[in-house]
């Protein structure tokens, strides 16, 4: 399986990530001790290993240092073993190791072991949850960086039946309509002219305040 992904520790973390990768058309190898959760995904993976991870003699029959990418998605309960894995894939010269880190310690000594990239899903959740509460007209928002928020913003009603060039919303909110979804259907051209319909969604970029103050208005 050289050039794919593997995927260490099969809890629901890791099961997400390894079928949303096959979904994604991905090869991936699933790796968990406990032949329960490794049969409970045999079906919808296309390889899978009942194995000790932290075995180095497992690890090299395994042949993980030829992955595109290796995720220890090991849970909150065994943070002593996601350390010692994420440090022998490392010592093995695996080319991308992302961690699973279930709080700002334990992400850090993972990257000191060796990681590449480390993950928090439960921070992450907390944040969208947060972010959503805060703002419920947003269905969906992303950071491109600090400065700058893409996010998708229900239409507000006052805004129906007027075009694009009109609401100004460069001039007046500071964000910038880079789609619209509409019954079912994406429009990637936009044109100044194109008026907001009932039900439609927009896709705006700003920064995060612009992004805030005009979610406000729906």
């Amino acid at each position: 399986m050289s050039g794919d992904f593997a995927v260490v520790g099969l809890g629901q973390f890791g099961r997400a990530v390894a079928t949303h990768l096959v979904n994604a058309g991905q090869a991936v190898l699933a790796i968990d001790l406990d032949p329960q959760r490794a049969a409970a995904i045999e079906d919808r993976v296309d390889a899978i290993a009942v194995a000790d991870a932290t075995d180095e003699a497992t690890l090299a029959e395994l042949g993980l240092d030829r992955m595109s990418c290796v995720v220890v998605a090991i849970g909150i309960r065994n943070k002593d073993v996601s350390i010692m894995v994420t440090a022998l894939l490392r010592q093995r010269g695996v080319r991308r190791i992302v961690s699973r880190a279930t709080s700002d310690l334990h992400g850090r000594i993972l990257l000191a072991v060796g990681a590449h990239e480390i993950v928090n899903p439960e921070l992450e959740m907390g944040a969208r949850l947060a972010d959503h509460l805060a703002n419920p007209h947003v269905l969906d928002q992303f950071a491109l960086d600090k400065e700058h928020t893409v996010a998708e913003v229900e239409a507000p009603e006052a805004f129906v039946g007027r075009n694009l060039r009109d609401l100004g919303l460069r001039q007046q909110s500071k964000v910038a309509v880079v789609l619209i979804r509409r019954a079912g259907r994406v429009i990637s051209t936009i044109d100044e002219k194109e008026s907001v319909e009932s039900g439609d969604v927009l896709v705006v970029l700003g920064t995060p305040a612009a992004v805030r103050h005009f979610a406000a208005q729906a």
